[in-house]
């Protein structure tokens, strides 16, 4: 008996131990679950402007058109700000930032929009046309189309970027300086004309060559048959030798002359009308005169006979 008296105090208080761990299990599991059920409360969906491109960058020569397409939606977040139906749709002034030394704006069917009405969760298509005004230097040029919830108080925006990759222009054009395709010249003498070289390309334009395409038996030779380097917009002029044979019969002929780089050429075809020279114009005058006069002797001869 006196073993069990003592034994008992020990027990109750394993029991009691034991029904406090049983009491803490079930408000354990609640604050479990508690806490996982607030991790599962998703995050408010804010509003947004969603932009999609397929090509963001662009390439093409100097002077041309540069057309951007890109798509735009409106996406409004969970949170509800006033009346539900002002979520179906919002109206979004359009701005577009560009370089200098060009026009760009969004265009839809054709038109210019400064600004859009946008419908919840509809895709727009539209494009950002950008138009160089004057020559440009090859290189990058960016551009930037901001759309901003034009409702008061509302911050909503968003943008997006594009690039346009402006490369150079090559072109180089040959011209007569009279700016006339036809000219006469004396057979068997030396004649001077003038061509005019010029460099149309936005950049300089190296180891330009001269050349032309003549009748058999002609001469032609240029004061300088290659220009090693050209600026844009420079001109060059080059004197020209033609000299037709002595005996060339005459008539019109056609030369053809010609300017080619790397990346450009150019050709003209020059009509010319050949004149025998003074000298044979002389003799063939002097043979004619003595035809006559062999003739007029042979007639008087017979004419005593």
């Amino acid at each position: 008996m006196e073993i069990l008296k003592r034994k008992l105090p020990a027990f109750f208080i394993i029991l009691i131990l034991a029904l406090s761990i049983i009491l803490m299990i079930p408000g354990m599991l609640f604050a479990q679950e508690d806490e996982a059920a607030e991790e599962e409360i998703a995050e408010p969906v804010p509003e947004e402007l969603v932009f999609e491109t397929k090509l963001p960058k662009l390439q093409a020569k100097d002077g041309e058109t540069f057309i951007f397409n890109f798509d735009v939606a409106y996406k409004p977040g969970d949170e509800p700000f006033g009346i539900e139906e002002d979520k179906s749709e919002k109206f979004f002034d359009i701005t577009v930032d560009y370089p200098t030394s060009w026009v760009a704006a969004v265009v839809s069917s054709s038109q210019e929009i400064p600004g859009i009405n946008l419908k919840f969760n509809s895709k727009d298509s539209l494009m950002l046309m950008a138009i160089p005004v004057v020559q440009l230097e090859p290189g990058e040029y960016d551009f930037k189309a901001t759309f901003k919830s034009a409702a008061e108080g509302d911050t909503l925006e968003g943008s997006i970027e594009f690039t346009a990759v402006v490369t150079a222009t090559y072109e180089i054009s040959l011209t007569t300086k009279t700016g006339m395709l036809s000219t006469e010249l004396t057979s068997g003498k030396d004649n001077h004309y003038k061509l005019i070289v010029t460099n149309n390309s936005s950049t300089s334009v190296e180891n330009i060559s001269l050349s032309s395409t003549e009748p058999e038996g002609w001469q032609v030779n240029f004061d300088q048959s290659t220009i090693e380097s050209m600026e844009d917009g420079e001109k060059i002029e080059i004197d020209v030798n033609i000299n037709p044979p002595e005996k060339t019969i005459a008539g019109d002929y056609m030369l053809t002359f010609s300017a080619s780089s790397e990346n450009s050429n150019d050709s003209i075809n020059l009509r010319v009308t050949v004149e025998t020279s003074t000298i044979w114009g002389i003799v063939g005058i002097g043979i004619i005169v003595v035809v006559i006069i062999g003739v007029a002797v042979i007639f008087a001869r017979l004419g005593r006979r």
